[in-house]
């Protein structure tokens, strides 16, 4: 099918939070209330800047050194259950993330997954409130499960093994420098997702110095990037 079809990747893999679920916003959120509770009243932009597209428990030292508590195995898992009651309430998924991932699942035959730095019940709960469950059933990857999360390659690594296909043949589909170095690191060809004026994605900019090739700002577009045979790649100053 693939070699038929003369696309230029042979797997697709995706990351899930800001890629294909708004959850940023959402789980910010429950953080920022958390550490409040600590006494650090971090401002919002502060919140995205140091957490979002880190794991949590490999930043715990951030949270120590602003507040002198020392997190616990308690107190991170009663951020999940706060945070998976507000994912289950109020997320949504990117806008046209959906179809995208349906069109671009057909496409490639089944060649795509989720790899992403959170943990499995977390990825699982918001594809299924998305309705993404089935098109990634059996080819969800979580980064908490390797021996190192992103920046490291080990998710992305793991999910291109499990497809059967050369991580260098692959496309990831990132919106964090950390995310993007991770998929760099693994030899894959990294887009970079980043709408205008959302402050839960990294900037443009900041995606191609970590190294993405491709910057889009509309999920509507990726099925035709990722199947072009050549995709061009797109500056910042092209957005």
């Amino acid at each position: 099918m693939l070699e038929d079809a003369g696309l230029p990747f042979d797997a697709v893999l995706f990351d899930c939070d800001g890629v294909l679920v708004d959850s940023e916003r959402i789980t910010n959120a429950v953080l920022r209330g958390m550490l409040h509770e600590l006494g650090w009243l971090v401002s919002e932009a502060d919140c995205f800047r140091l957490f979002v597209g880190r794991a949590l428990v490999d930043e715990v030292g951030v949270i120590t050194a602003r507040t002198g508590f020392t997190v616990t195995d308690e107190w991170i898992a009663e951020f999940r259950r706060r945070r998976n009651e507000a994912l289950l309430l109020d997320l949504e998924a990117i806008p046209g993330a959906v179809a995208a991932a349906r069109e671009i699942d057909r496409a490639f035959g089944g060649r795509l997954a989720c790899a992403s730095g959170a943990d499995r019940p977390k990825i699982e709960l918001q594809l299924r409130k998305v309705g993404l469950d089935q098109v990634f059933a059996g080819k969800i990857f979580s980064g908490m499960e390797m021996a190192r999360s992103k920046p490291a390659p080990d998710v992305y690594l793991a999910a291109a093994a499990a497809l059967g296909v050369d991580p260098a043949r692959a496309a990831v589909v990132e919106d964090t420098a950390t995310g993007v170095r991770a998929g760099v690191a693994a030899g894959a060809t990294v887009f970079g997702y980043c709408p205008a004026g959302s402050p839960a994605h990294h900037a443009p900019q900041v995606l191609l110095e970590a190294g993405a090739t491709h910057i889009f700002a509309d999920m509507a577009d990726l099925p035709g990037l990722l199947t072009r045979r050549s995709a061009p790649p797109l500056t910042a100053t092209a957005l």
